[in-house]
């Protein structure tokens, strides 16, 4: 019967999936019954001691040599539909992570003034969940298919440490997916909203200590707040965890996406914005704008303590990712593109990572870490004339891939009871191949190569001055290459722009860290200098190609304050970013930047203030509210959207059964915007035909009601 629940709402073509998933489950729990007792010394760790481990993982973090946020998720608490990243990151000292309410265009995510420029996807930030990446081998990523009602935890990396991950690392999301609940246990829930939003959830745990399993699957759908915004998603994400000894893990990770439908309204000019922000663009009802997306992935995770001081992981993971999109432009002309994307997709990787933590005579800990990287991605690229919505002739037909492979190093060591020293360097090589098989007269052979090469060097150094007080500083370099998509057109439409270098990046950091008995405050100043930054320099028919500019800087700082005062817990965060040209460049057309214009995108004052009530019993409640300052929406610093201030409400309610095995239940609801206050929520940066701004939702409620069974 349950088999039935979980398949009323998954897509046809997931079916037979979910029936091997559910058969590979019942099998897995059956064998888990049968597995003989696990010795007391192998059981998994009782409540108190994760605990423990989540107060030595606190305790690493103030540590560490870095600025490091970190956000618990529950998925039957959170008074939350857990949709969106946008959702668990606000707040986070210098992250802009915001909701576009454009489900074709996914998150926007910035870390320090990195991803600001985006105008689809994720670029300049590294995006992790459960280990593999979300950012392709070119740097291009999307937050969409991590699963956040079974995540269990959201770390945000920011500063020259980051840059130990590799390419496009200004900053490093990494979701991990919660570990199954020993015993088993069953979760459902539905919540409802305006504007047509209905969500529908439900997950399964089961197995023992030795083998234990996770599937947790999730509808959303929404007719949109703006017109033209209708979507509908489905996604299932699966964890198995298997111990076959005291000293081996063995992890395997499905996770299906599908987005059959997003409409997208497009961005508005200003007086759209100020007369009418519900409407949609002209240009999306003509072309009937929208993307589809499907994406399945398994990966593999083995971990094995081979001695008392050396360890191993082995990583590998495959995936496939299919997408249409119909853009708001025909694409008629012979030397175009095209109006309509078509991109099929495979991508893989693998990776080894060996750890040596040692002790030396002094007794203080020594840890060498390295490892071995390689991601590959293949897709077929082809595109459409756009006939009114449907797809009409060709117009592009190309194979592209895109590889890279890293070697990393890691010495973490402490050098007295008070000083630690981190430092690492990366190794990358980045390649992307275009095999151009559509050519005309009038679109000549596009077809080439391009590698960059890249090293890393990461410093870092930590100095307790008290229990309660560590000072740091860290320092390091990085790079982003140009996407696929930035590189596949040059000012003469002639192909390919392999002559677009990566932008290289030196940054340095100090901070402080300070916790009490019921306090906790962190400082930092951070300054960053770029050169060979990717900007867009025009667009011909509709084509935008890019270019390198030299002496961009990102500097500023950041605080965040937290207090657990009882039943109550206030926090507080503040962003100063002042990112800007260095120096004047030719931006096309006849026209410049001036030298002191504000990167697009970046605003210069970003603040949280937020409380929450959590009564010993069945309440909690809270408030927030995000304070932003103007941004700038192009590089010619002639358009902005002004700054805001919106305040958010939620609540919940949860009601234990009076028995062993009866059911739990959590009421929650929340209501955003509480002021309907009119803004733009997101830019669409540098935008060819001035349709900049994409505007924030207005008043919203949202309730839901979950119900688990342990």
């Amino acid at each position: 019967m349950g088999n039935l629940a979980l398949m009323w709402f998954l897509p046809a073509r997931w079916h037979r999936t979910a029936q091997a998933v559910a058969g590979g489950c019942l099998c897995m729990a059956a064998h888990a019954q049968d597995s003989p007792a696990v010795p007391a010394s192998a059981a998994m760790p009782t409540l108190h001691t994760l605990e423990v481990v989540d107060s030595a993982q606190a305790q690493r973090r103030f540590d560490s040599a870095a600025s490091h946020g970190s956000v618990t998720v529950d998925g039957f608490t959170a008074p939350a539909p857990l949709v969106h990243l946008s959702e668990l990151l606000a707040g986070q000292a210098g992250v802009v992570t915001s909701d576009r309410g454009n489900y074709a265009q996914d998150l926007q995510i910035a870390v320090r003034g990195f991803g600001t420029r985006s105008t689809f996807g994720v670029r300049g930030v590294r995006i992790l969940v459960d280990g593999i990446p979300a950012t392709m081998p070119d740097g291009q990523g999307q937050a969409a298919t991590a699963h956040l009602p079974t995540a269990a935890q959201v770390d945000v990396l920011r500063g020259p440490l980051a840059q130990l991950h590799g390419n496009a690392a200004g900053g490093v999301v990494q979701v991990a997916t919660r570990d199954p609940r020993p015993g088993g246990a069953a979760q459902a829930g539905m919540a409802l909203g305006p504007f047509g939003q209905r969500l529908v959830e439900t997950s399964l745990d089961f197995g023992d200590q030795r083998l234990a399993g996770l599937v947790g699957v999730s509808h959303f759908e929404t007719e949109g707040w703006r017109e033209h915004s209708a979507a509908r998603r489905t996604h299932l994400n699966a964890k198995v965890a298997a111990k076959p000894d005291g000293r081996t893990r063995i992890t395997a990770l499905l996770n299906l996406y599908d987005q059959p439908l997003a409409m997208d309204p497009l961005g508005l000019t200003r007086t759209q914005l100020q007369d009418t922000p519900r409407q949609s663009s002209l240009a999306a009802t003509a072309f009937n704008t929208r993307k589809s997306v499907g994406q399945n992935q398994l990966g593999l995770v083995l971990e094995r303590q081979l001695n008392d001081i050396d360890s191993v992981q082995l990583r590998a993971y495959g995936g496939t990712r299919q997408l249409t999109q119909y853009l708001s432009f025909g694409g008629v002309a012979a030397n175009s593109a095209g109006g309509v994307v078509d991109l099929d997709r495979t991508y893989s990787g693998a990776g080894m990572t060996w750890t040596r933590a040692v002790r030396r005579a002094s007794g203080l800990p020594l840890t060498w870490t390295a490892g071995l990287e390689t991601h590959r991605l293949s897709e077929h690229r082809q595109g459409f004339v756009n006939e009114s919505g449907t797809s009409g002739a060709l117009r592009r037909d190309e194979q592209d891939q895109a590889t890279n492979t890293d070697i990393h190093a890691q010495l973490d060591a402490w050098l007295s009871p008070r000083w630690r020293a981190i430092a690492g360097l990366r190794a990358s090589q980045v390649r992307v191949q275009v095999d151009d098989r559509y050519v005309t007269p009038a679109n000549p052979d596009d077809s080439g190569t391009r590698t960059w090469r890249h090293t890393s060097p990461a410093l870092g150094l930590v100095w307790g001055a008290t229990d309660q007080v560590n000072l740091y500083a860290n320092m390091g370099r990085g790079f982003e290459t140009p996407t696929l998509a930035e590189m596949a057109y040059s000012s003469g439409n002639t192909g390919p722009n392999y002559g677009l270098s990566a932008a290289r990046s030196r940054q340095w950091e100090v901070g402080a860290k300070w916790h009490g008995t019921a306090h906790q405050l962190e400082l930092a100043w951070f300054d960053t200098r770029s050169r060979g930054e990717i900007v867009p320099v025009a667009t011909v028919n509709g084509r935008s190609v890019y270019q390198n500019v030299d002496n961009v800087r990102r500097r500023g700082m950041e605080l965040a304050w937290r207090a657990s005062l009882g039943a109550w817990s206030p926090r507080a965060s503040y962003t100063y970013l002042d990112a800007h040209f260095g120096s004047t460049y030719a931006a096309g057309g006849g026209l410049a930047v001036a030298a002191g214009n504000r990167l697009p995108g970046a605003a210069r004052h970003a603040a949280q203030f937020a409380i929450e009530y959590a009564s010993a019993r069945r309440w909690q409640a809270g408030a927030t509210v995000n304070l932003s300052g103007p941004v700038f929406a192009n590089d010619l610093n002639t358009e902005h959207a002004a700054g805001f201030a919106v305040v958010a409400l939620h609540a919940g309610y949860r009601i234990d059964g009076g028995m062993a095995g009866a059911p739990r239940w959590q009421l929650w609801a929340r209501l955003d915007n509480v002021f309907n206050r009119r803004y733009a929520g997101t830019l669409v940066v540098n935008d060819a035909s001035g349709r900049f701004f994409e505007p924030a939702a207005g008043r919203r409620l949202m309730a839901g009601v979950r119900v688990q069974f342990l």
